[in-house]
């Protein structure tokens, strides 16, 4: 499992296409997200995880990257062989790379 910075994710999807899974809320996704995200939100992972390639490479995103580092370890535990969480969530994404993304 890795963690990235927004900075080092940002840098990251110039060359790859990995799955940006996001385990926001709803009404949380609907303020922001990345255009090519996939919502699943944390309370819904279990019910869903056979949705899931464990072999595809996946990004897990959430507001502040706490959520996230919980379903990244929770992956990498079951056998989750390419997982990045984003260390800061959207709000640091929003800040650091994309002013335009919206702050909640």
């Amino acid at each position: 499992m890795k963690d990235f910075s927004a900075i080092e994710l940002d840098e990251y999807l110039e060359h790859n296409n990995p799955l940006l899974l996001d385990v926001r809320e709803q009404w949380e996704w609907d303020k922001c997200h990345f255009k090519k995200s996939t919502l699943l939100p944390m309370g819904q992972i279990m019910a869903n995880i056979d949705s899931l390639d464990k072999s595809e490479e996946t990004v897990v995103i959430c507001h502040h990257g706490i959520r996230s580092m919980q379903v990244a370890r929770y992956f990498d535990s079951i056998g989750f062989s390419h997982i990045i969480n984003l260390r800061g969530g959207i709000d640091a994404w929003a800040k650091q790379v994309d002013s335009s993304m919206e702050l909640y």
